[in-house]
């Protein structure tokens, strides 16, 4: 999604490394670290680095029966240990949006 993409790019090389080598972890590992269900549709992908805790919004998509694609939405790094109620909000909307222009193309 183009909020998450700009989220990362906004980032300093090594800490969208470090993401990217835990987005790719997670594709063979199961790491309650970095993955964190925020509610019954929206989970939080986590990367911790140089004392900073990245946040990655994101969402299942499982229409395909051959493959699940997790979605990433927005990104932020977190100051306070509880997520922000706006911010899985958000999530809640890019993930309607999503689903429904899916729907449509069909």
């Amino acid at each position: 999604m183009p909020d998450a993409i700009e989220f990362l790019e906004q980032l300093d090389e090594k800490s969208r490394e470090k993401i990217y080598y835990n987005m790719k972890k997670s594709q063979f590992v199961n790491d309650s670290e970095l993955f964190k269900k925020l509610n019954d549709n929206i989970w939080e992908f986590r990367t911790l680095f140089n004392s900073k805790a990245y946040r990655l919004f994101s969402f299942w998509d499982k229409t395909d029966e051959q493959e699940t694609l997790v979605i990433a939405t927005h990104g932020l790094i977190k100051k306070t240990p509880k997520t922000p109620i706006r911010e899985i909000t958000m999530a809640e909307e890019i993930r309607k949006g999503y689903l429904n222009n899916k729907h449509k193309r069909k």
